[in-house]
């Protein structure tokens, strides 16, 4: 699978949840550019987060955002 502008642009929003705590989420302002909100949108449209604006992760994107959060440290070169 390709990874697309898109793709990694949903993958960056995944990225500014945290983790640790269920109670905080995220909100997208309209002066956001567009392409991020475009890809909260769509993160809203696949069931991962609350609100087309942002909101929480669902339990199903809790699990996305686990997944890409883990995927960023495992390929996150470490200064030696």
């Amino acid at each position: 699978m390709p990874y697309t502008a898109d793709l990694i642009e949903e993958v960056n929003i995944l990225a500014r949840f945290n983790l640790s705590t269920t109670h905080e989420g995220i909100k997208v302002h309209s002066s956001a550019a567009d392409g991020v909100i475009t890809a909260t949108q769509r993160l809203y449209d696949k069931g991962l987060i609350t609100q087309p604006d942002g909101g929480y992760l669902t339990p199903l994107g809790l699990k996305a955002a686990e997944h890409v959060q883990n995927a960023l440290i495992i390929l996150t070169p470490t200064q030696h």
